[in-house]
């Protein structure tokens, strides 16, 4: 998936993952019952945190990874329809392993 949307520094723009619907139970979800979900696909990372030697450190992260994030972490914001959440590295949690 492209994206019009270049982070800077240590940041990373995750596509969320749909909120479930149904819950495991066969139990229809209303809109205002389902959570926020704390699942993407990151879609484009930034350069990495400046050091103070004046390098850039290197992400551990790279396009294409599915990852979990805290539940208020990041700012949400809509491109083109589409919802993302600008995060930093440090806010993600875990990488899922495929």
């Amino acid at each position: 998936m492209k994206v019009n949307i270049r982070p800077l520094d240590d940041r990373v723009v995750v596509k969320q993952t749909e909120a479930q619907e149904v819950t495991a139970g066969g139990i229809v979800l209303p809109d205002s019952a389902k959570e926020k979900p704390q699942q993407g696909t990151i879609v484009a990372i930034g350069a990495g945190k400046m050091l103070e030697s004046g390098k850039r450190g290197e992400m551990c992260v790279k396009v294409g990874d599915e990852i979990f994030y805290g539940k208020y972490a990041g700012s949400e914001l809509e491109v083109d329809g589409e919802k993302f959440v600008i995060l930093r590295e440090g806010e993600i949690l875990a990488v899922l392993n495929k």
